[in-house]
C-alpha cells in the first residue's frame, strides 16, 4: 500500500525541488515583515518554509492568529507567545505580498 505514496514522493522529487527555494524566500519575506512590528518579540532563524515568531504587547499569539484569519491569512498559535506560518506550493507571490501589506497595517 505504500506504492501510491512512493509515486507521489518520486513526482515531488522530480518536479518540485527547484521551486522549494521560492517557498523559503517567501518565508524570509514574511519573517522580515513581522520583525518590523512592535508586537513581534523576535523571529526564529528562517531556514526553510516555516516562520516561528514571538508575539507580545498588544496581541497574544491567539489574538493575532484570529486577526489574521479575518483577512483569510491562516497561522497557528503554537504557544501563548508564538505563532507559526508556513509557505508552500499553493502560496503565490501575490498572496505573500498581500500578507506583508496586511501585517504592515496592523
Amino acid at each position: 500500500q505504500a506504492g501510491y505514496l512512493a509515486a507521489a514522493c518520486i513526482y515531488a522529487l522530480n518536479n518540485h525541488i527547484p521551486r522549494l527555494q521560492q517557498d523559503h524566500d517567501h518565508a524570509k519575506l514574511l519573517a522580515s515583515a513581522l520583525t518590523q512590528k512592535d508586537f513581534c518579540t523576535g523571529v526564529m532563524p528562517v531556514e526553510t518554509n516555516i516562520v516561528i515568531a514571538g508575539i507580545g504587547g498588544r496581541y497574544t499569539s491567539a489574538t493575532l492568529a484570529e486577526k489574521l484569519k479575518t483577512f483569510d491569512i491562516y497561522c497557528i498559535a503554537i504557544s501563548d507567545t508564538q505563532i507559526r506560518m508556513v509557505t508552500h506550493l499553493d502560496i503565490s507571490p501575490e498572496m505573500v505580498e498581500r500578507t506583508i501589506n496586511i501585517i504592515a497595517g496592523l
